[in-house]
């Protein structure tokens, strides 16, 4: 498993906002346990395709998810997808340093 050692302000947002929904973090906990296609993984989490596919896509971009295209010997394509193995580790001085290289307006800080 690979930590991310020094995620930029805007990484760390990403992966905090992409893991701080209930759905998501389920998705990640049932990827997990090894990979899967997307419509099975949508009827285990039971939820629609175009919902499980919003939440992928956040988990994507955050990249904590990685998907491919495989064909099934029935001749379908089918979406795989896993997790990207990862380990974050979160010190008070680790998110100084992060929020040090945050874009966008300094809202927060006033």
């Amino acid at each position: 498993m690979e930590e991310i050692a020094d995620p930029t302000g805007d990484e760390l947002l990403l992966m905090l906002s992409a893991l701080a929904n209930p759905h998501r973090l389920r998705i990640v906990a049932a990827l997990a346990a090894g990979r899967n296609y997307v419509s099975r993984l949508a009827r285990e989490m039971g939820m629609s395709r175009p919902l499980l596919h919003m939440h992928l896509q956040r988990l994507e971009a955050a990249g904590l998810v990685s998907g491919h295209h495989e064909v099934s010997e029935d001749g379908k394509a089918m979406r795989y997808i896993e997790v990207t193995p990862f380990a974050l580790r979160l010190t008070p001085q680790q998110i100084a340093v992060a929020a040090r290289s945050l874009s966008g307006p300094d809202e927060g800080a006033r």
